[in-house]
């Protein structure tokens, strides 16, 4: 069998607008899943047993299932549940996002437990409010720590984000499907956006092993 990417051609234009379309919905859920994130990680080291235990029972369900079967259930159980008819979209920055947070929420957890724990105590002496040492002194300390790992996370959803085309969601995975369909030959788009899935991948590592460099600098 001889590919022919001839034919693909008159495509990548259609194709290439998946890179806007993956990239935009994985930046919303990142963003999403660092914000519930930080509050799920901020409430399991809180000294409220039942949140800690809430949160420990959130991150595992999250983390313990596949997130292909988070997707069906958002994008299908929503409408059967609460009789709202949701978009792709939608569910997937919803999904994504929820997803993403439960791993954000150890990323962030773990940074801020390397904070010295002595500037937490000086704070307390100080009498200085728990709410306002988080937010002031610990929490951009810790995002210093962090940020490298949030990058993994980053790059991780991006590879994920394929899935997303099994609720017709106009990614570069669902793109390339229709464009296979239409030519009956499924194997050169699938290469081609497997192409553009490693470099966008490759050039997310760069950047992300830069800004590893520059906050070593920092240090």
């Amino acid at each position: 069998m001889n590919l022919d990417f001839s034919q693909v051609v008159p495509y990548i234009p259609f194709i290439l607008e998946g890179i806007w379309v993956t990239l935009g919905f994985v930046i919303v859920a990142i963003i999403i899943g660092f914000f519930i994130g930080a509050l799920v990680a901020l409430v399991k080291i809180s000294h409220v047993k039942f949140l800690r235990q809430l949160a420990d029972l959130y991150t595992s369900i999250f983390r313990g299932t596949p997130l292909i079967l988070q997707l069906m259930i958002v994008y299908y159980g929503i409408p059967q549940l609460l009789e709202y008819d949701i978009s792709p979209f939608l569910a997937a920055i919803l999904t994504f996002g929820l997803n993403s947070s439960a791993y954000v929420s150890e990323i962030v957890r773990a940074g801020i437990q390397a904070v010295d724990k002595g500037q937490l105590e000086a704070a307390q002496a100080l009498g200085i409010p728990y709410r306002q040492t988080m937010v002031k002194i610990i929490l951009p300390q810790a995002m210093k720590n962090i940020l490298p790992a949030l990058m993994n996370e980053f790059i991780t959803l991006t590879k994920e984000s394929a899935i997303v085309s099994v609720i017709n969601y106009l990614d570069l995975m669902r793109r390339a499907r229709v464009v296979g369909a239409d030519l009956y030959s499924p194997l050169e788009p699938l290469i081609i956006v497997g192409v553009i899935y490693y470099m966008m991948v490759m050039v997310l590592t760069m950047l992300g092993k830069l800004l590893e460099r520059r906050l070593r600098k920092s240090d």
